[in-house]
């Protein structure tokens, strides 16, 4: 292996972390801060910068809907699903307030809202099924693609295929019916939004441990950190309940910055556009990329999208986290089942994703945490659509319900 001329930091055992993957991440990580803020703006570095912070937490605490939900359905533990429903209840806390503020120190701010009717219910049922078979959902695709899965990369290429079609039949399934965007926090105020949100997260929180304590006689408790004193802080893995905490502050961050909140899926679709067009397919008449603010972001550098901008961050900090963790392993072996799998879970993602205005993070925890009722649709429909996937791995050579 080629020596590099940088060495790791004094509090990384030499023995442990990943010189070269770590030097990489940090420097790519501080060159595109620099490049974006100079080709663009401070906030976009920024953004950039909050979804690196992102990438290690999530890498860390290996925060992913998918595992959690598989977790519930076929073990009957639902310890991940518990940390999930409190992390979006933290970030509901202040994310409604703010979007009924409606601006805050000139930003605007906006919910991830959607219609509630067939888009969402048809494409987040999609997506649930996708996600189980892919092994990632929105997030967990990108930070596991940081953290070196060569796998991951198969379902993150066929992802884009997937949200690239999706935009081209978006407006089809905009005609279906619906019942327009619907936010609590208009109908109801603000109070009466957030009770109503902390309620039907913890009736979820609620029904998974009355599950596992029936199945199980007890509920399993959050394991203490694995490694001495605090470095696990910087070295992993942090506690479910810790990362989602730290997940919900840099989702707010990102809405006082953004003016929305934190999403995935758009960024997949835009990089899907961009090479189709560059290999000749006329996007650009597409009627979804003939609506002014898809127009703008096709006609843009990429790096303008605030969304991708923070993917790409996020695949870096998770690659940073791994490598300070010891653990960037790119792994090339896939057989072929896994591979068939990765490559429908993506296209089905990515396309369930356009349809119903996001994926676990732009629909189901942006959207629920800012009040808007599609959110909770959307968390109905993948749960159904992830059952589906679940009992279809075994198909593809992968453990389900036939494997526990």
């Amino acid at each position: 292996m080629t020596d590099l001329s940088i060495s790791a930091p004094k509090f990384l055992p030499t023995a442990v972390a990943d010189r070269a993957p770590f030097a990489v991440a940090v420097a790519f990580l501080l060159l595109g801060f620099a490049a974006i803020t100079w080709l663009v703006d401070l906030r976009q570095g920024g953004l950039f910068l909050i979804g690196g912070a992102l990438g290690v937490t999530l890498y860390h605490g290996s925060f992913g809907f998918t595992g959690g939900w598989k977790r519930m359905v076929v073990e009957k533990r639902g310890r991940g699903m518990r940390a999930q429903m409190l992390t979006i209840g933290v970030a509901a806390l202040a994310m409604i307030p703010l979007v009924a503020a409606g601006n805050i120190g000139g930003q605007s701010i906006a919910a991830a809202a959607g219609p509630v009717g067939v888009s969402v219910l048809l494409g987040a049922a999609i997506f649930g099924l996708g996600m189980q078979l892919g092994g990632g959902c929105g997030s967990g695709t990108l930070f596991t693609v940081g953290g070196g899965s060569a796998r991951m990369l198969v379902t993150l290429a066929f992802f884009i295929i997937g949200a690239l079609v999706g935009t081209a039949h978006l407006p089809f399934w905009l005609q279906q019916p619906n019942i327009g965007t619907i936010s609590l926090g208009a109908e109801l105020g603000v109070g009466f939004a957030i009770a109503a949100t902390i309620a039907g997260l913890a009736g979820v929180a609620l029904v998974t441990a009355v599950i596992e304590k029936r199945v199980h006689g007890n509920i399993e408790a959050e394991p203490v950190p694995a490694r001495p004193g605090w470095t696990w802080i910087w070295r992993g893995p942090w506690p479910l309940v810790g990362a989602g905490l730290m997940l919900a502050l840099l989702n707010n961050a990102t809405l006082l910055l953004a003016g929305h909140p934190w999403s995935i899926t758009y960024g997949f679709g835009l990089w899907g556009a961009k090479l189709a067009q560059g290999l000749g397919v006329d996007v650009a008449s597409w009627e979804f990329w003939t609506w002014p603010a898809q127009a703008r972001a096709l006609n843009s550098s990429v790096l303008a999208d605030t969304v991708s901008v923070m993917d790409f961050g996020l695949v870096l900090g998770a690659a940073l986290a791994a490598s300070v963790a010891g653990k960037f392993a790119p792994k090339a072996k896939l057989p072929l089942g896994s591979l068939l799998a990765a490559a429908l879970g993506g296209v089905l993602m990515g396309y369930g994703a356009r349809l119903s205005f996001g994926c676990n993070i732009g629909a189901l925890f942006s959207g629920i945490a800012t009040g808007s009722l599609h959110g909770w649709l959307w968390f109905a429909a993948a749960f159904v659509g992830s059952l589906g996937g679940v009992w279809l791995r075994p198909v593809f050579g992968l453990d389900g319900f036939a494997k526990k």
